[in-house]
């Protein structure tokens, strides 16, 4: 593949910004259309359900947030699949490249100041560590819901 060509695998990170106008349209502007996109959300957990080992609410959360996803991204004529993931993004992404070779990832994430994956460098992490080009795209889909600060 060129650099000029359009990917033919995509990771798409996306928490709970999904689906988006922003997100169809960076999608629709890589090539997504035509490229087999893998969505990946991480089964977020909150400090307690973890610390007691309890995760069947985060994939179930999950689970429902990749669901949409999905339907969404269909419905924009973007063919995807979706995993659930580690709840570290970064791990989860890992994960998913030792199975399915992007050849890009697009990570969505809330605005600066209400993302904990900005404040955490996700996406400078996510460059130094993959490899690949990795795309950002900014949403505000779901901050009208009452959740973490999570995506």
């Amino acid at each position: 593949m060129t650099s000029t060509s359009p990917p033919e695998r995509i990771l798409l990170v996306a928490n709970r910004t999904c689906p988006c106008h922003e997100l169809h349209e960076i999608l629709e502007a890589r090539g997504a259309p035509g490229a087999r996109v893998v969505i990946v959300a991480p089964a977020l957990n909150g400090r307690l359900a973890h610390a007691v080992s309890d995760t069947d609410g985060a994939f179930t959360d999950a689970r429902a947030r990749l669901a949409t996803a999905v339907e969404h991204l269909g419905d924009a004529g973007i063919e995807a699949e979706g995993i659930i993931g580690d709840s570290n993004p970064l791990v989860a992404i890992e994960d998913v490249l030792a199975q399915f070779s992007a050849d890009e990832i697009v990570i969505s994430s809330w605005p600066p100041g209400r993302s904990n994956w900005l404040e955490k460098n996700l996406i400078e992490n996510a460059r130094e560590d993959f490899g690949i080009p990795v795309h950002h795209v900014i949403s505000e889909y779901g901050l009208d819901t009452p959740a973490s600060s999570a995506a």
